[in-house]
C-alpha cells in the first residue's frame, strides 16, 4: 500500500495572522561564535548585530528548494529599503564558505550572507532537527514549487554540482531572528518544517523596513 507523503504545510498560524510570540533566544550564548563569509574569513557573529539591528535568515542547507525561493524572494528586497532604515539582512547557511557564491549567482542574493559549517549558532539556539508536520496553517508564500518537482530541482542540482554534497546537513531547520544594537532581541522564530517560514514582510515590518510586493518578480538592488 502507497505511504501518504506527510502535509507540506507552513505550521502555528494562519496566512493573515502577525506574529504575537517569540522563541527563547540566550543572546549571551553567541558571543563568541564564528561565521565565514564567502571569501573563508572568519567573522565574529556578534559584530553583524552589535553596531546596528539585523535581520538574520537562517536556512537549511543551500540545496533545499523552499530555501532557494525564500531566498529568490529575499533578494527582491531593494537595498535602499534596508539602508533607509539601518538595517542589515543577512543568510546564514551551514554549508562550507565555497558554495557561497554559487547560491547566490542562482538566487539573485545580493545582501550579506554567512556560513557556519559547524552548526555551532544553530546548536546554541537550540534550532530543531528533523521536520514536524501538521494539518494546522498554510503553504509559505515564497515557496512556488511543490514537494516533488522541487526535490527533483534539489537532486539535479546536487549531481551536476563540482561537489556533489547536499551543502549542509538536510535535517537541520532553519529560523529568523531580529537583533541589535547590542544585546537587543526584538524577535526570534525556529522553522518546524521546511514550509514554516517567517513570511518576509512580517520581519520587514517588524524590523522598521518598508515592505515589497513580491507579486513583481523584478530585483530591484538600488
Amino acid at each position: 500500500m502507497a505511504v501518504s507523503p506527510p502535509v507540506t504545510q507552513q505550521i502555528t498560524r494562519t496566512s493573515h495572522e502577525r506574529p504575537n510570540k517569540s522563541a527563547e533566544v540566550d543572546i549571551l550564548a553567541l558571543r563568541d561564535c564564528i561565521v565565514f563569509d564567502r571569501h573563508g574569513e572568519k567573522i565574529h557573529f556578534r559584530s553583524l548585530y552589535e553596531n546596528k539591528k539585523a535581520i538574520f535568515i537562517f536556512v537549511r542547507h543551500f540545496l533545499c528548494y523552499t530555501c532557494k525561493e525564500y531566498v529568490e524572494d529575499l533578494a527582491k528586497i531593494p537595498k535602499c529599503f534596508l539602508s533607509d532604515a539601518d538595517v542589515r539582512l543577512i543568510v546564514i547557511g551551514q554549508s562550507s564558505y565555497k558554495h557561497i557564491e554559487a547560491f547566490c549567482s542562482i538566487t539573485g542574493y545580493q545582501h550579506y550572507i554567512y556560513v557556519d559549517p559547524d552548526k555551532e549558532i544553530y546548536k546554541r539556539l537550540g534550532m530543531k532537527k528533523e521536520e514536524t508536520f501538521t494539518r494546522e496553517g498554510s503553504q509559505s508564500p515564497h515557496v512556488k514549487s511543490n514537494r516533488f518537482s522541487g526535490s527533483i530541482k534539489s537532486i539535479w542540482r546536487a549531481m551536476s554540482s563540482p561537489a556533489f554534497d547536499f551543502q549542509g546537513d538536510p535535517k537541520q531547520q532553519g529560523g529568523a531572528l531580529i537583533l541589535g544594537p547590542g544585546d537587543n532581541i526584538h524577535f526570534a522564530h525556529y522553522d518546524m518544517n521546511s514550509l514554516d517560514h517567517m513570511p518576509i514582510n512580517w520581519l520587514l515590518q517588524l524590523a522598521g523596513v518598508q515592505t515589497v510586493d513580491f507579486k513583481n518578480n523584478q530585483i530591484i538592488t538600488v
